[in-house]
Order: structure tokens, then sequence, then C-alpha cells
């Protein structure tokens, strides 16, 4: 709605906002009707879909972080380039990419354990369909399966983390070399944010997938809530409701939707919007 942020940087927030929404959409509604109505029953055809879309959804989330660092490297770090590089039609291939990717790296595991061998167990030791309970119930031979799907997650996880990071590093090391005190400390105070979720986000992970599924233990339930409720709760504080640009653009919109007559300028107070953030 605002000119001032239909930049790449907020086309890719918008991306990440809309791929959040349908993130917790595969496990919430699903969890709470079990909570509301007792019943914890779920078809098989069902828990293979929802396994797939919490697989892709994940993945696809890890390949729009790892875009995003890219996107705030290139400006802090490149920023003559900033405009030409990341243009309009750059920025499409990055997130069209990305979605692909992430469906592509969906369909592997709902496949592999779609085909597995299940005996008289139908208890599913979690809150939801995911790879690693389902692994346990599974009464043939998993060798080639936990195989598969740990390398996966281990070249999605490792290499968008490590390219992330690495993206980071450079930033860091522009940030470091800003004369401005205030400027700098701001910098770091939004980079530091960044980049504590992104941390949280993928250190569960990796310790979800990267390691043998026969450990699984209900820890797992607990470490489970981080990145399916807490990483997405956090992500529109940390990448909105923080961002100053966001808030003017608030202020903006607010200003033109409130009736005539109403005092603007009273209730939109700098004071007031840093409240209501």
């Amino acid at each position: 709605m605002d000119q001032s942020l239909q930049t790449p940087m907020y086309v890719l927030l918008s991306n990440l906002s809309f791929l959040e929404i349908w993130y917790t959409m595969t496990i919430v509604p699903k969890l709470l009707a079990n909570l509301l109505m007792k019943s914890n029953n779920i078809s098989f055809s069902g828990c293979i879909t929802q396994l797939f879309f919490f697989v892709t959804f994940g993945a696809t989330e890890c390949y729009l972080l790892l875009v995003m660092a890219y996107d705030r490297y290139m400006a802090i770090c490149k920023p003559l380039y900033y405009s030409s590089l990341m243009n309009p039609s750059t920025c499409l291939q990055l997130l069209s990419s990305s979605w692909v990717t992430g469906v592509l790296t969906g369909l592997i595991p709902a496949l592999v354990i779609s085909h597995l061998d299940f005996c008289d167990s139908r208890h599913v030791n979690h809150f939801f369909c995911d790879i690693p309970p389902l692994l346990q119930l599974s009464c043939g031979d998993i060798y080639l399966a936990e195989i598969s799907i740990f390398i996966l997650s281990f070249s999605v996880l490792l290499s968008c983390l490590l390219l992330t990071l690495v993206s980071y590093f450079f930033i860091l090391v522009s940030i470091l070399q800003i004369k401005s005190n205030s400027s700098r400390s701001r910098t770091f105070s939004t980079c530091g944010a960044h980049l504590a979720v992104v941390l949280i986000y993928y250190g569960t992970m990796i310790f979800m997938y990267v390691r043998p599924h026969s450990s699984y233990s209900n820890l797992n339930k607990f470490i489970s809530v981080f990145y399916t409720v807490v990483t997405p709760g956090l992500n529109p504080i940390i990448y909105s409701l923080r961002n100053k640009e966001f808030k003017i653009s608030v202020k903006k919109i607010a200003h033109r939707k409130l009736p005539s007559g109403f005092n603007r300028q009273t209730f939109l107070t700098q004071k007031n919007l840093s409240t209501i953030f």
C-alpha cells in the first residue's frame, strides 16, 4: 500500500510473511482441533500431506532467509551495485527458485516415508506428523530412508546456514567500518536481532534432523515448538515492527484511513506510535 516499501527487501519480507501464515496453518489448526475435540485421529494420507507441506514451507523458509541475507549483504556491502543487481527481475527469479526448490525438497521425505512398511502401532508420538516419529513407527528396514533424509537435511540446512552466516560476516565487517557510533549501534541492533532469529531457527532444525532419528525422544516435542511457533512469532516483530521505515508507513496509511474531522495529529504522535509497537 505504501510506495516507499515496494523495494526488494520488503518484497522478500512479504513472501516470508505469506510463507509463515501457511507454515503455522499446516500444524496449529489440527493441533487445536485435537485439543478441543479430544480426537487425535488423522488419516495416513492426511499425515503424509501434513508432512509434505511442513517440510516444503520449512525448506522454503531456509532459502528465503538466505536470499534475505544476500539482499542485506548487497545493500550494505555493495550499495553502488544494489539497484542494478537486485532489480525486480532478479528478485522474482530468487523468489521463484526458493519456492520451487522448497516444493522439491518437501516431495522427497513425503515420498520416502509413504513407501515405508507400517505394522500394528499407529500412535504418532508427536503433536504433528514429523519425520522422526514416523520413522520410529515403521516396522521395516528404514536404513536407506534415514540416510536419504539425513543427507537431504544436512545439505539443505547446513549449506543455507553457512551461506547466511558468510553474508552476515561481511555485513558485520562493513558495520565496523561505520564511523558514527549511533549508526553503528543501530545497525548492529537490527542485524543482531535478525541473526538471533536465524540461529534459533537453524539450531533447533539441525538438532532435530541432522542426526540419527533413532535417538528421538520426548524432548524433541519441546524443541519443535521453537521452529513451529517461536520463530514464526518472532519474525514479524524482528523484521517489521522494529523497522523504522515500516512504522513511518503505518503512520502514513493510518493518517489517510482515519475519518475526516478526527484529530489525526493528536492520535498519531510519535509517542503513541511507539507505544503501539
